[in-house]
């Protein structure tokens, strides 16, 4: 089971990288083809499945098996998600500097 600061580092990790933000970007039209991201950006099978693993298991990508083909799109729950982590991350909290 992941902590919590282990489920956050899994969503930040998503936006780190600029292969992720691409996909990222080219989902924001909408849903598309696993085989249609890696044609656009020029990358291997196995180099986008490591990025989409990374995508869906921070929840700001859902992913579906249609057949043999992978339709992957922008999680409005996770990115919803997304966004309020942000938020409350850099949001001053004077109680928690009592933790330090």
């Amino acid at each position: 089971m992941d902590t919590v600061y282990q489920k956050q580092t899994k969503v930040y990790r998503a936006f780190c990288d600029e292969k992720r933000l691409r996909i990222l970007h080219m989902l924001r039209g909408g849903e598309k083809c696993a085989c249609k991201l890696s044609e656009n950006l020029d990358i291997g099978q196995s180099a986008l499945s490591y990025h989409m693993k990374i995508l869906v298991e921070s929840g700001v990508v859902d992913s579906r098996q249609e057949g043999k083909w992978t339709h992957c799109k922008i999680s409005e729950q996770g990115s919803l998600y997304a966004l309020k982590l942000l938020k409350e991350i850099t949001t001053p909290d004077k109680s928690a500097s009592a933790l330090i």
